[in-house]
């Protein structure tokens, strides 16, 4: 579909450890490509890419400009309490930019990224 996001490439310390943290936080799949390289595909299957450790993290304050990247989950707080269990950590709690509910995490490559909860789909008070 033409302008739909298709591919990410997530920068890495560790590949093993940020594919970890992907599965079991978010239930991405993991693969591994015919050349040894870590892929992923989102748990929907519309998005997929791989880790890198020739690039930067994006580790940019939230405040900052730049693009944010957003996931998608059931349940934010059921998420931002398996974060810190897997390698990763909390920047910005839930209720920061209520009404909607979204948090942000730096996972364990550096990367700091966002999660989001419909509040239609599956409300929470914030």
């Amino acid at each position: 579909m033409h302008g739909k996001i298709c591919y990410i490439i997530l920068p890495a310390a560790d590949i093993q450890a940020s594919a970890g943290f992907y599965r079991e936080v978010f239930g991405w799949r993991i693969r591994t490509r015919s050349d040894g390289s870590v892929a992923f595909d989102d748990c929907a299957g519309a998005v997929s890419g791989a880790w890198t450790t020739k690039r930067v993290p994006m580790q940019r304050a939230p405040e900052k400009n730049g693009p944010m990247t957003y996931i998608m989950v059931d349940d934010a707080e059921q998420t931002i309490a398996k974060i810190p269990l897997h390698g990763g950590a909390i920047v910005q709690p839930i209720g920061a930019d209520a009404p909607e509910i979204t948090a942000l995490f730096r996972d364990p490559g550096g990367n700091i990224l966002g999660i989001y909860q419909n509040p239609i789909a599956s409300p929470l008070k914030v």
